[in-house]
């Protein structure tokens, strides 16, 4: 597969899905775009470590809990998402990644706090007995494979438009390596070993090339950064995309969503390895609030780890209800993303994550880029 600039001002980097990244800036190439398939070892799938900020203390997670004083105004933008059709394919797609497992325990859907004081609930998506991974807004969410040096990980990722799928910069290339990994699946609503909306290809990544030079503004280099996003464009399936069946999320830039102060309300979604072994999806909730020490990076507090990487912070999740006698607040466009995970704490008390902030000049240019290219994965209609 074959990954090249779409507009040269962004200086994105771009590279074959079948070999490791080109190293200096990347023109416009012609290569083939079809990634061959296979290539993913289900089995044996490994969570994407999840960078951890070293040094980062439970006194300056508490400071980012009380918010921070306003920085200067900037037009919050944002691109709505969309619900989906909810038709899965028939059938799902099966990987042997693992079996049906009836005995483990359900996660409990617990209030808890680390030594940080951040609090939070993390529980399993589904609702007992029912499962939630093919309903919107949730089957928006996914699992994504990929292979670096011959091993297989996982990370998270979702949809921001019918063919687009946001992750973090980590799960898709090596800071500071200008080395990409390579043979991306996205497999949305994952659950137990079966992608109802089957597995996706990626024929094209996007990342800024100061991740990928390791020039970006870092306060723990390569792990607290300022962006650790990363775009992906899928291989369309019979002309089409998974987003018209799952849905798609909106998401927000510039602090769209965000108080004055800087804080709000998040629902994170991921495959956490420590959690039921990153079989089902986990829902954590949380209030996150910007740091404006750590280079404007969201905290919130979660109980996920390795295998969420790349997973969707979502302000206003759910099924909005009809009104009647009240009216919404501020922001309340539903289901938007304003981050994904890119981080977790140094030790199991502490129990806190961060995210880069989303601003026009990383996501905005990322997706721009990637639709001006690729515009039939960003068509809504």
């Amino acid at each position: 597969m074959m990954f090249r600039v779409g507009m040269t001002s962004l200086l994105l980097w771009t590279l074959t899905a079948a070999a490791h990244a080109q190293t200096g800036p990347v023109g416009p190439v012609s290569t083939s775009t079809e990634q061959p398939g296979g290539k993913i070892s289900y089995a044996t799938a490994r969570p994407k470590p999840l960078p951890i900020a070293q040094g980062y203390t439970d006194a300056d997670a508490s400071k980012a809990l009380q918010g921070s004083a306003p920085q200067e105004q900037r037009i919050p933008g944002l691109q709505a998402g969309a619900i989906g059709t909810g038709k899965p394919s028939t059938p799902g797609l099966r990987s042997p990644v693992s079996k049906a497992r009836e005995n483990l325990p359900e996660a409990p859907a617990q209030v808890d706090f680390g030594t940080s004081g951040l609090p939070f609930s993390t529980a399993r998506a589904d609702l007992k007995p029912n499962a939630t991974n093919d309903q919107y807004p949730y089957s928006a969410a996914g699992k994504l494979f990929f292979n670096e040096s011959g091993e297989s990980y996982i990370c998270s990722a979702s949809l921001i438009k019918p063919g687009l799928v946001i992750t973090a910069a980590h799960c898709v290339a090596k800071f500071g390596s200008n080395q990409y990994y390579s043979d991306w699946e996205f497999h949305p609503g994952y659950r137990d070993g079966i992608s109802p909306f089957g597995k996706w290809t990626v024929k094209k990544a996007y990342a800024l090339k100061s991740y990928l030079d390791g020039s970006d503004s870092c306060k723990v280099a390569g792990v607290v950064c300022k962006d650790d996003v990363a775009v992906l464009v899928l291989v369309p399936q019979k002309n089409s995309y998974p987003g018209k069946r799952t849905g798609w999320f909106a998401f927000a830039w510039n602090g769209g969503g965000f108080t004055p102060q800087r804080i709000t309300h998040l629902t994170q979604l991921g495959y956490p390895a420590c959690l039921d072994n990153a079989g089902y999806m986990q829902r954590n909730d949380s209030q996150g609030a910007v740091d404006s020490a750590n280079v404007d990076n969201t905290i919130i507090g979660s109980l996920m780890c390795g295998g969420s990487s790349g997973g969707p912070w979502i302000m206003n999740f759910g099924v909005q209800p009809a009104l009647t006698g009240t009216q919404f607040g501020s922001a309340p466009t539903p289901n938007t993303i304003i981050g994904v995970t890119s981080w977790g704490s140094t030790n199991n008390a502490v129990k806190w994550m961060g995210a880069s902030p989303f601003v026009a000049e990383n996501v905005k240019k990322l997706v721009d880029a990637a639709c001006n290219d690729y515009a039939p994965a960003c068509l809504e209609n």
